[in-house]
């Protein structure tokens, strides 16, 4: 399988609590709710057609916790999302739980860079990363993650905790996809290709 990491970011690169005030507060972010206003029809159905692609979920402990507690508490059958959050497996990476409450739950203890590794080495299609930034860096640093889409949001909130926060060695990546929604949002899907490349300026005439 595919690693993907689906996110939501702001234009300075926060990724805490995009849906809501009281989403996330921890570390005492009081900035969240910032993507709502920015959504609209064509972000949902991309959003959607992102999460078709889905064999199943990869999260972190604390980000299994928040999702567990929200999405089986939503009941609107018209909701594109509900079903299939509550119905794909879901793999939680953690020191500290033994099992989980939102089923189907696999809890992946030990060297997340190996217990993930077993998993890439299976058939199908993606597991998808939502939230869960410290794991989806450690994925990235260590070469696992195959693809990363972005939703950018067009504001600047200027705290909270950001998604691409210093790898431990350069990433590279190839853009291979990118559409902006009429409310401004940048939906932005890239390639991994291994480590960062970089060159020396010589001068402007070697682009033209």
């Amino acid at each position: 399988m595919k690693i993907a990491i689906s996110e939501f970011v702001t234009l300075d690169g926060v990724s805490q609590g995009p849906g809501s005030p009281s989403e996330d507060t921890s570390d005492g972010f009081t900035r969240g709710g910032w993507l709502v206003p920015h959504m609209d029809e064509l972000f949902v159905r991309r959003m959607s057609e992102w999460l078709n692609l889905a064999d199943g979920l990869l999260l972190g402990r604390r980000t299994y916790e928040a999702f567990a507690r929200d999405w089986p508490q939503i009941t609107d059958p018209d909701d594109p999302f509900t079903e299939r959050m509550n119905s794909l497996p879901k793999y939680v990476v953690t020191s500290t739980l033994s099992e989980g409450t939102w089923k189907p739950t696999t809890v992946l203890r030990g060297d997340p860079v190996q217990t993930v590794g077993e998993l890439k080495a299976r058939p199908g299609r993606e597991l998808q990363i939502h939230g869960s930034a410290r794991l989806g860096n450690a994925l990235l640093a260590a070469g696992l993650v195959d693809t990363l889409r972005l939703a950018v949001a067009p504001t600047v909130i200027g705290s909270g905790r950001r998604l691409l926060d210093h790898p431990s060695r350069p990433a590279g990546l190839r853009l291979v996809q990118h559409e902006v929604t009429v409310n401004g949002v940048l939906l932005l899907e890239y390639e991994a290709v291994g480590a960062a490349p970089v060159a020396e300026y010589e001068g402007v005439t070697d682009f033209l």
